[in-house]
């Protein structure tokens, strides 16, 4: 699979890992592709050449229509079902007819600071999801620090993410995820990563009204994740700041969210990305998920073939319930290596999203308001195989999982993106 210039993330599990650990599905190939046509140009030409009357007054819809308030987006009841798309395979409409339905949010990953030949990958991506309707969920990545996240450069992300809005798409920034991770230029700065995230939301909140701010750390089990090339040197003022415990060392027994949390004035939505790779070492093996596994890791209460992960903290009830923010699972899969031996494709995967999708994830967590698949096939470096994520890569899998489909969730066509 190929992340080109960085290692890729890590999955929660390892405790702790190795030099060469693995990781979630890699982020920075994700921007769609500067092929995809622009929805008005490709409007205007089908109206001149034999539509132009019906045509018209839909262009000009969309450049009149602005995204509302961003609190708008989260749904009273239900969950916004969405998806990580592999933008070099598939576009939103052939996922909307594999699913019969758009999705209510679109993930797209995002350099930061960015040039304009990379903004526009974000602005061909919000043209694809402005004609379907629903939210884009924004991951930006400071791959350079967070030194390098200026005032000019918060202000011209300000400035896009209002013209986006203006254009009638609201957007999700998750800025900076998987902060307590050791893999990221940001990794493991709670006192910088506060601090910059707090004047990202300000300046978002104050100049694009229809963007909400997302903070979304990597779940719990397996911190502090040693071995990353950025984690928190003992004697170093994060490292003191990380053990909550005040023990001298960081284990899974100190706060691994707590320390990160920039407030909720700052925090719209909390995230926590959800995967199962497997039940035990070695990772990606087509193993079928222990029953209660999706829960248990939200609530941090898992503990099971994969490690005991029973002190991480609650991320359900702290952050969605405690600090009243809706809660999202930013990406979740479950790992199918075609490769390897094990269940077939069809139970591993309809054994993880019948947990997702349970009526007791709808019944008792109604804080949860987002879920987004991670629609993706590719190899992946850290088991040196190639792994098929898709919910919809074949007709057999898309049409089990449409059948498994709850009505408790909303799509593309429920969201108020307009005003």
């Amino acid at each position: 699979m190929a992340r080109a210039t960085a290692v890729a993330p890590r999955p929660p599990r390892l405790k702790p890992a190795p030099p060469a650990f693995a990781g979630h599905p890699d982020r920075r190939r994700r921007r769609a592709s500067l092929v995809v046509p622009l929805l008005v140009t490709s409007l205007v030409a089908t109206g001149l050449g034999f539509a132009s009357k019906e045509v018209v007054p839909v262009v000009q819809a969309l450049s009149l229509c602005k995204a509302g308030d961003a609190a708008s987006i989260i749904p009273k009841d239900g969950v916004l079902l969405g998806v990580n798309l592999d933008w070099n395979t598939e576009t939103l409409a052939e996922h909307r007819a594999n699913l019969g339905h758009d999705p209510a949010v679109v993930v797209q990953f995002s350099d930061i600071p960015y040039d304009d030949q990379t903004w526009a990958h974000t602005t061909n991506a919000v043209t694809q999801v402005r004609a379907a309707g629903g939210v884009l969920l924004l991951t930006l990545e400071p791959h350079g620090g967070l030194a390098t996240m200026s005032d000019e450069v918060i202000a011209k992300l300000a400035t896009d993410l209002r013209a986006i809005n203006d254009q009638g798409t609201p957007v999700v920034v998750r800025f900076a995820h998987e902060m307590n991770g050791s893999w990221y230029s940001w990794g493991q700065q709670p006192t910088r990563y506060v601090e910059v995230f707090r004047k990202v939301a300000a300046a978002v909140h104050a100049q694009a009204p229809g963007t909400s701010m997302m903070w979304a750390p990597n779940y719990g089990g397996g911190y502090p994740f040693t071995g990353g090339q950025y984690a928190a040197r003992p004697g170093t003022p994060d490292f003191a700041a990380l053990d909550t415990n005040h023990d001298g060392i960081l284990t899974m027994a100190d706060d691994t969210y707590a320390p990160y949390y920039p407030g909720d004035d700052a925090v719209d939505w909390v995230g926590v990305s959800l995967y199962h790779w497997g039940n035990q070492r070695p990772w990606g093996n087509n193993d079928i998920a222990e029953p209660g596994k999706f829960l248990a890791m939200l609530t941090g209460t898992y503990s099971g073939t994969a490690g005991d992960d029973s002190s991480v903290p609650d991320f359900y009830q702290v952050y969605g319930v405690d600090h009243d923010r809706p809660v999202a699972v930013p990406e979740t899969a479950a790992i199918f290596t075609p490769a390897r031996s094990g269940a077939s494709e069809l139970d591993v995967k309809r054994a993880w999203w019948r947990q997702v999708f349970s009526a007791e994830t709808h019944q008792k967590y109604p804080q949860l308001k987002m879920i987004n698949w991670f629609e993706w096939k590719k190899y992946e470096i850290e088991i040196n195989d190639d792994v098929d994520w898709r919910s919809a890569g074949s007709p057999a899998i898309r049409d089990a999982l449409t059948q498994d489909l709850p009505d408790w969730l909303r799509y593309g066509e429920d969201v108020p993106a307009c005003r």
